[in-house]
């Protein structure tokens, strides 16, 4: 099974706010109901006008992906990977005003996304095992903008749960305008302190039952994990840490009155087990054993984006990346998204974009990899390929509302449709419900 984000793909309903608020430092001195410090002087009250909180907007996604293919990683490259996934989010924006008029942003937002996989069944041997799974994940943002410049500085908190992965995360962000306001420079420092359960595949498994105190203990790669006095409760399975930190940076220019650009650059930093415990590998000799990588991972992503206002009803939105790993993957998307205005109110945003990628050093198929390898994986995603990604947008957004109910401003349907050159294919639908 190939393991999917929703980020763009789906059909349901996702409740998404909008990006992270933006606070102040000279916020902290605000008399508004939820300040806890001192009261400014009355020296400063003529740049003081600060408002309530109310909230700025609220954004439902809502999103159904499909997919199928036959490498599944669960089955050592080779069987089913079909998948499905409905994702429902939530986002909600609060806004208020402090001193001099400082802008203070506070986003929430709530994910839930269910799937079904059908190569998750073959972690046991009998096709019987767990063939679906549902994913919560909730997020805080709190942002300061300073009215004045323009400079932000915020910090987030986000965590993801499901069955066999946990994951903590926190963010530090600051954006600095140029005196002119024309150009901006970003700076976003992430980090994710994550824990995989250790689901093997059954015939790693074996059970134990000491006579001597009658509890059961599960063998595995691992070693020896108590179970339970008897045996009749669900194990409680180890779990493994595996760490993910991430500098990213940003400097976006305009140009001109009809194109700005955006340069992107990100460091990320990985360790801990970074291997998938239930992926199976098959030597050349048929011999099977549990995928194998290494305990670190350095990537190096680094990208463009451009945007051009052709003419008054035609944007062209493109984006170029290149991205290296110190595993051998080397990768190039280019991406072109071009939305007409039909009507000042309703728009049609047909896209294209293109990934090709170099397998890692550690990927061999089904039965290619050597018993001598230190590191091995059958894992398609480290697989060399080509992809390509193609769909439509479109987008209402009447000054009286969606279907006259003014506090809906805006409904966009995105559909696409991705192949891969590994035979994957799959489809996404996704409905987003902008409400002001």
């Amino acid at each position: 099974m190939k393991k999917i984000f929703l980020s763009v793909i789906g059909f349901a309903l996702i409740c998404r706010l909008s990006a992270f608020g933006q606070v102040k430092e000279d916020t902290l001195n605000s008399k508004t109901p939820f300040s806890l410090y001192t009261p400014v002087s009355s020296s400063d009250t003529d740049n003081y006008n600060p408002t309530a909180l109310h909230i700025d907007e609220i954004n439902l996604v809502s999103s159904y992906y499909k997919q199928n293919g036959d490498h599944s990683a669960i089955t050592g490259g080779i069987g089913t990977e079909k998948v499905s996934d409905v994702s429902n989010g939530l986002d909600l924006k609060l806004v208020w005003s402090g001193n001099f008029n400082n802008k203070n942003t506070l986003s929430l937002g709530l994910g839930i996304d269910h799937h079904t996989s059908a190569s998750s069944a073959y972690v046991t041997t009998t096709g019987l095992g767990k063939q679906g799974g549902t994913r919560i994940y909730p997020s805080f943002d709190w942002t300061l903008e300073n009215a004045k410049t323009g400079n932000t500085f915020g910090i987030g908190a986000y965590y993801s749960g499901e069955y066999n992965y946990k994951s903590l995360g926190a963010d530090l962000h600051f954006s600095a305008k140029t005196d002119n306001k024309m150009g901006e420079f970003s700076v976003k420092l992430q980090g994710y302190l994550d824990h995989v359960t250790l689901i093997y595949p059954s015939e790693f498994v074996q059970v134990i039952t000491p006579v001597s105190n009658g509890a059961t203990y599960i063998t595995t790669a691992s070693g020896n994990v108590v179970l339970s006095n008897g045996g009749s409760t669900k194990p409680s399975l180890p779990t493994k840490p595996r760490n993910t930190y991430t500098a990213s940076f940003g400097y976006s220019q305009i140009i001109n009155s009809r194109l700005q650009l955006e340069f992107l650059g990100d460091v990320v930093a990985q360790n801990g087990y970074l291997s998938l415990p239930f992926h199976r590998v098959y030597f050349s000799n048929q011999k099977d054993t549990i995928e194998k990588l290494p305990s670190s991972r350095f990537k190096l992503p680094i990208g463009i984006r451009a945007n051009y206002f052709l003419g008054d009803n035609v944007i062209l939105r493109s984006y170029y990346r290149y991205y290296l790993d110190n595993w051998g993957v080397r990768s190039n998307t280019a991406n072109l998204e071009i939305t007409y205005k039909i009507s000042p109110f309703f728009s049609i945003s047909p896209f294209y974009r293109y990934y090709a990628q170099t397998a890692s050093r550690y990927f061999a198929p089904y039965e290619q990899h050597s018993p001598t390898d230190q590191y091995y994986t059958s894992n398609y995603e480290y697989a060399q390929f080509t992809s390509h990604f193609f769909g439509v947008g479109f987008r209402i957004a009447p000054p009286k509302g969606v279907f006259g109910w003014q506090n809906l401003h805006e409904l966009e349907i995105r559909y696409g449709h991705y192949t891969q050159t590994t035979d994957l294919v799959s489809d996404v639908v996704s409905l987003s419900l902008g409400f002001k």
